[in-house]
């Protein structure tokens, strides 16, 4: 198929979809509906593509050789077809800064670890160092290219926890915003929307955990990466 050999000359060359729509002079909206299966490539489309890509779509022998979902190494179209390659910068450990719920003048920290499912063929997240670990969240990540956001998608039983992230930084950190419910009096539970920061960590390296309040060493630097989610416009809180 025309669009198996163009996500495989995508993730070989680790060039992004915007990219190649570029230099074949189509939109990228038509080079996503094609790769999803919502249009057909048309003539025109398809010579383009080769030309762009210096290599021959048409007339491929197929493949009759059975590929799992981990060996093509692409997440499935409802996370975005994004591969494995094209998505390896995201792969790691983040501290992960948010405010703290019982307390407003306070910073809740955990860590995030996200990494590649050859199993399931896509990212996952798993938080860890939570004081609260009854509410430890893992899922999967979503990366759609219209948008160029990252989402962190955690559904259990039709309970949905979502995190939208912003492209990296140069230093690599995501900044966004957090979507979940609060815990209240009794077994009430409020839906809350609140700025999180996820800072990559080097290996090795000790982060802070749990509540920081003003005075811990670790507080100023903390409170500067969260308040970079309003103050440099990763996120708008009405």
């Amino acid at each position: 198929m025309i669009a198996d050999a163009v996500r495989e000359e995508l993730a070989r060359r680790r060039m992004s979809r915007q990219a190649l729509a570029d230099r074949a002079r189509i939109s990228i909206s038509t080079l996503e509906k094609a790769l999803a299966g919502s249009r057909p490539f048309t003539l025109a489309t398809t010579v383009r593509l080769e030309e762009a890509l210096g290599k021959k779509l048409r007339g491929r022998a197929p493949d009759t050789t059975a590929r799992s979902p981990a060996a093509a190494g692409f997440a499935p179209p409802e996370l975005g077809s994004y591969s494995r390659p094209g998505m390896a910068w995201i792969e790691g450990a983040y501290l992960t800064l948010r405010p703290s719920f019982g307390d407003p003048a306070a910073i809740y920290a955990y860590r995030t670890d996200i990494a590649w499912s050859d199993e399931s063929s896509r990212m996952v997240f798993r938080e860890g160092e939570r004081l609260d670990a009854a509410f430890t969240q893992f899922g999967e990540v979503s990366a759609p290219h219209q948008s160029g956001h990252i989402y962190l998608v955690t559904n259990r039983h039709g309970q949905h926890r979502l995190v939208v992230l912003s492209r990296p930084t140069i230093e690599g950190s995501l900044y966004g915003v957090l979507l979940t419910l609060q815990s209240g009096r009794g077994s009430q539970l409020a839906p809350v929307a609140t700025a999180i920061a996820m800072i990559p960590l080097k290996r090795g390296e000790t982060a802070p955990a749990g509540r920081i309040t003003r005075g811990d060493p670790s507080y100023e630097r903390c409170r500067r990466e969260l308040d970079r989610v309003k103050a440099d416009g990763f996120a708008v809180l009405l």
